[in-house]
């Protein structure tokens, strides 16, 4: 006999009992030994196993109570998941009091932290050990869509008795993972849980749409909380003066660092200890209010490198030298920008062809560059010819920002566009690369706060597209809601006119 998969075994099933029916089958087939005549789904045929590996009992099981009522609230309140229950609300609940289903968030271990539905099938669902408090990882009560998403780390939609023990054969559910965007640590997972004859395919696909909404509602709290912890800690990492250093979240992500590019994107910090070792060198990690300072402290006799902060973005190019401000003219400003974005050094030749393409003329380039080195000193080297300083330019905030999803920050650095006044065919195109990159990862992101940072600098401020984005996902009675509404207006008439 052929076996067929059980999902095409159900099309045959028309009705809920039916289907019920041939899962049973399938199941009790499957359990005992024998062949059944369609096979269960590869997912469901794995959790059966881990669940009997993990000695459940198929005919008649319980989940474990974790957390008496009088514990949930200090614990409900202490869940990273808290912070995204009214978004959660605002997409299920409703949708599943009108379809007769009980919504459910749950920690990484599969507890019940909270659940909502109506009461009628909240008091059914007591009757089963469905409540608040309970555990439901596959361990503690087999095959089940809330255990197995965590289980296998993806949404899961369980039919009927796909649920390995008995009791839960006339229900149906959908559960998908919550993961932490700082560090992609399994959070929970949202399930939408109820009576056969109210199951529905799509559940699966509406609760991996609202796991995804909770992941970028922590996402937008991490990027809130690195903007404080920046503002709040940046003058820590500036008065290191020459000492390398960054601005590091608990979680050990950098996000803010002197030089920029000079770290990782993450830092062990979980060593218990004010000393970590950091690519073979020794650093010493200072508690700030949010996280931490990393630093090397000098070493004796060490040579204090000098800092050579960049603002090239915008027409009004500015340097200064430990605090010094350095003269610029158009083309000093090209130079310093393209040895900033080449920090291994370009030769003359090399930079005669950045700054005027084919026609570059390496003696004139040697001439810009010794007068430019009468201004720098020691900061600018030659054989070949590069910068010996910490370097600090905005264009290469906007560079890592953009690089590490810093959309935010990106969006808010992006200021002005590279140099545009430069007819230099590498900083054209970077320039023009870079606007393009960044209007797209803003977009793509569909932040709130990066949209309007790229709507108030120059290479958002006529794009009409950003503004639509940002009338469309900007709240009700937000303040700025009139100011986009208007710009808006104002870029309609001009695209008809």
């Amino acid at each position: 006999m052929t076996v067929e998969p059980a999902r095409d075994a159900l099309l045959t099933a028309s009705d809920p009992l039916r289907q019920q029916r041939v899962l049973k089958g399938i199941r009790d087939a499957t359990l005992s030994g024998d062949k059944p005549y369609a096979a269960p789904r590869a997912v469901i045929s794995e959790s059966w196993q881990r669940s009997l590996a993990a000695q459940v009992d198929p005919d008649g099981y319980q989940p474990p109570e974790v957390y008496g009522s009088d514990e949930l609230s200090e614990v409900r309140e202490g869940h990273p998941l808290h912070a995204v229950l009214d978004p959660l609300r605002e997409l299920l609940v409703s949708i599943a009091d009108e379809s007769q289903h009980i919504t459910i968030v749950t920690d990484a271990d599969g507890t019940i932290l909270w659940r909502e539905g109506p009461s009628t099938l909240c008091n059914l669902a007591d009757h089963v050990g469905l409540r608040e408090g309970t555990r439901w990882s596959e361990q503690a009560i087999g095959t089940n869509a809330m255990g197995t998403a965590i289980a296998v780390d993806a949404p899961v939609q369980i039919y009927s008795a796909e649920h390995l023990v008995r009791t839960y054969h006339s229900w149906t559910c959908a559960a998908a993972p919550i993961h932490d965007p700082d560090t992609g640590r399994l959070l929970g997972a949202i399930d939408i849980s109820g009576r056969l004859e109210t199951l529905h395919p799509a559940m699966v696909s509406l609760v991996n749409a609202t796991a995804q909404v909770a992941e970028n509602h922590l996402r937008m709290r991490m990027e809130q909380q690195d903007e404080w912890m920046r503002a709040t800690n940046m003058r820590h990492l500036e008065r290191l003066g020459g000492e390398s250093g960054a601005l590091i979240t608990p979680s050990g992500r950098v996000i803010a660092a002197n030089p920029l590019g000079g770290f990782p994107h993450r830092i062990d910090v979980a060593t218990g200890t004010d000393r970590i070792d950091v690519g073979g060198r020794e650093a010493r990690l200072e508690p700030l209010a949010g996280g931490y300072l990393l630093r090397f402290p000098r070493r004796s006799g060490q040579v204090r490198r000098p800092t050579l902060r960049l603002s090239l973005l915008g027409s009004a190019p500015e340097a200064t030298l430990d605090g010094r401000a350095v003269p610029l003219t158009l083309r000093r400003a090209e130079i310093l920008a393209l040895l900033a974005l080449h920090p291994d050094g370009l030769t003359a030749d090399q930079l005669a062809l950045h700054l005027y393409g084919d026609d570059g003329n390496p003696t004139t380039v040697r001439a810009e560059v010794h007068r430019l080195r009468g201004e720098l000193g020691d900061a600018l080297r030659a054989k070949p010819y590069r910068l010996a300083a910490d370097v600090e330019a905005d264009v290469l905030r906007v560079r890592d920002a953009l690089a590490s999803g810093d959309v935010a920050t990106a969006a808010t650095t992006a200021t002005a566009p590279l140099l545009p006044r430069s007819e230099s065919p590498t900083i054209r195109a970077e320039r023009d690369q870079q606007i393009a990159a960044l209007r797209k990862a803003v977009l793509d992101s569909g932040d709130v706060n990066a949209l309007w940072a790229l709507s108030e600098n120059e290479p958002g401020h006529d794009d009409l597209e950003v503004f639509e984005r940002l009338s469309h996902v900007l709240p009700e009675g937000d303040p700025r809601r009139p100011v986009v509404d208007a710009r808006l207006a104002w870029l309609t008439d001009e695209d008809g006119a």
